[in-house]
């Protein structure tokens, strides 16, 4: 079979849906490899629910100058900054991981494209930059599930689109964020909240996946923060006899102030019925009342 045959099939095989890992390349000869890399300019989400078909999220990446040839999407364990092999926070049940090459996400003014932002989609909560370095360009994708996943090259504008689907049940809840304005302002209430979709098996879990993915760009806007003290996640929740009861993960910090993470994660865990008291716990596992019907927090989330 000729290469412009393989292409072909390859191109005809990702119309579908795939829980596989998939792979998307442009053939390309000298003169394409000499053209500028394309740059990353903006990552954009949106969820479709088509006629006759089964529901999924679209996360759409947009190049200027073109698109890159090669594109690697697969899921992994977790995500890791490309060059250094460092873990990369990226919340969710599920993560794919997105690379593009050759691609860049900066020009010379700068970064081109976000390096974190969060979704309000059934499945896909965040996209979050692992790397940018040497012409390839990666993200890490948080998700509530792991899903069938589809790549497309679309034009008008150029953009490489990941399809992740979404044909399940979700329910709104409630994720607490830090109102930085308000703070400022001293107006209280200091946390405000937002609505999310979280799957109905297991909403305690996915409302703190949603809180670590952070607020949307519209509501960091109008002045809410993830307050993470340090954290890089939560482990937990355990539910038992009205008490929840939480690890932080990463590192525990006020930083000196009254308000931390606390203030996200306790009224997040309260909008449920069998949750009562909220027990937050250190990385060590350590907190200040880890017995009794009361709510705790560990001693560096103190002032």
């Amino acid at each position: 079979m000729t290469s412009r045959a393989v292409l072909s099939c390859l191109t005809l095989a990702l119309t579908t849906l795939t829980a596989g890992p998939v792979a998307l390349d442009a053939a390309g000869g000298a003169a394409a490899a000499q053209a500028p890399h394309p740059v990353l300019v903006g990552v954009h989400a949106t969820h479709h629910s088509p006629a006759g078909g089964a529901a999924f999220d679209r996360v759409a990446f947009r190049f200027d100058g073109g698109l890159p040839s090669s594109v690697r999407v697969r899921y992994v364990k977790r995500a890791v900054a490309d060059g250094s092999g460092l873990p990369v926070r990226v919340p969710g049940r599920a993560r794919l991981a997105v690379r593009f090459s050759p691609a860049d996400a900066h020009d010379a003014s700068g970064s081109t494209a976000p390096a974190r932002v969060a979704f309000r989609l059934p499945n896909v909560m965040t996209a979050v930059r692992s790397g940018d370095f040497e012409a390839v360009t990666s993200y890490g994708l948080g998700l509530a599930r792991r899903t069938p996943v589809r790549v497309l090259r679309l034009h008008h504008p150029a953009r490489i689109a990941v399809d992740v689907g979404a044909a399940f049940r979700t329910v709104p809840r409630r994720v607490y964020f830090f109102d930085s304005a308000a703070f400022t302002a001293n107006q209280e209430p200091f946390f405000r909240f937002v609505r999310r979709p979280v799957v109905p098996q297991e909403p305690a879990r996915a409302v703190l996946d949603r809180l670590f993915a952070g607020p949307l760009p519209s509501e960091r806007a109008t002045g809410l923060r993830l307050l993470r003290s340090g954290a890089t996640g939560l482990i937990g929740p355990s539910i038992r006899d009205g008490v929840a009861r939480v690890r932080m993960t990463g590192g525990c910090s006020s930083g000196g102030s009254t308000v931390t993470l606390a203030g996200e994660v306790v009224p997040t865990l309260k909008q449920f019925p069998t949750v009562h008291w909220v027990k937050i716990y250190d990385p060590s596992g350590q907190t200040e009342h880890p017995r009794g019907h009361t709510d705790s927090i560990p001693t560096c989330l103190e002032p």
